[in-house]
C-alpha cells in the first residue's frame, strides 16, 4: 500500500514537473507611440485598436500600424518562423490572438493605410459593427485570402486631413 502511495506520488510530481516545462505563454508587448515603427511601412505605430503584432521565434517583436501591414510583411517574409500574431479589439483594444478573432471589411472603413480591415475578440461584435454601419465579415481563413490592395482614395483623404492638421498646428 505504501509503495502505491509512493508510486502514486512520483508519477504525479513527474506530471507536474512536464506540464511545468511547457512552453512558456507568448504575450504582446506594450506600443511605444514615441518610437515604435510600423515594420512594414515604417510610420509611427500608435497604441489604438489598428496595431498589431508579430512575435518572432527568437522572442522578437515586430509592431505594424494596419492589419494590412502586418499580412504585407508576413506574405513577403514567409520565412520567418513566427511563435505568435496578434491584433487589437477594435472596441476595447484588447490584444486577441490573430486565429482567435473575427474580422470585418469594407473599403469604407478607415484605417491606418486604408487596408480597411478591423478586428474583434467577439463575432458577436462584428457582426454588431456590420448591423450597425456595414461589411463584411470574415474568418482568419479567409483574411489569409484575402486581398490585401490599400483603398487609395482613402490614403489621399487622409493625406490630406493630416496636411490640415499640419497647417492648423503651425499657423500663426
Amino acid at each position: 500500500m505504501k509503495l502505491k502511495g509512493l508510486l502514486i506520488t512520483i508519477v504525479a510530481a513527474l506530471l507536474l514537473t512536464v506540464v511545468g516545462c511547457g512552453k512558456k505563454e507568448v504575450k504582446p508587448v506594450a506600443i511605444d507611440e514615441k518610437n515604435d515603427k510600423c515594420a512594414n511601412c515604417n510610420m509611427l505605430v500608435t497604441n489604438d485598436q489598428f496595431g498589431t503584432e508579430v512575435i518572432l521565434e527568437n522572442g522578437k517583436s515586430l509592431k505594424f500600424d494596419d492589419l494590412g501591414c502586418m499580412y504585407k510583411w508576413m506574405n513577403k517574409n514567409k520565412n520567418e518562423k513566427l511563435q505568435a500574431k496578434f491584433v487589437r479589439d477594435y472596441n476595447s483594444k484588447e490584444w486577441v490572438e490573430v486565429d482567435k478573432a473575427t474580422y470585418v471589411y469594407d473599403k469604407d472603413i478607415k484605417t491606418p493605410m486604408a487596408y480597411n480591415v478591423i478586428s474583434f475578440k467577439d463575432k458577436k461584435d462584428a457582426d454588431s459593427f456590420v448591423s450597425k454601419n456595414k461589411g463584411e465579415v470574415l474568418t482568419t481563413k479567409e483574411l489569409e485570402k484575402h486581398e490585401w490592395t490599400k483603398n487609395m482614395d482613402m490614403m489621399m483623404k487622409i493625406k490630406e486631413e493630416n496636411a490640415k492638421k499640419k497647417d492648423m498646428n503651425h499657423s500663426h
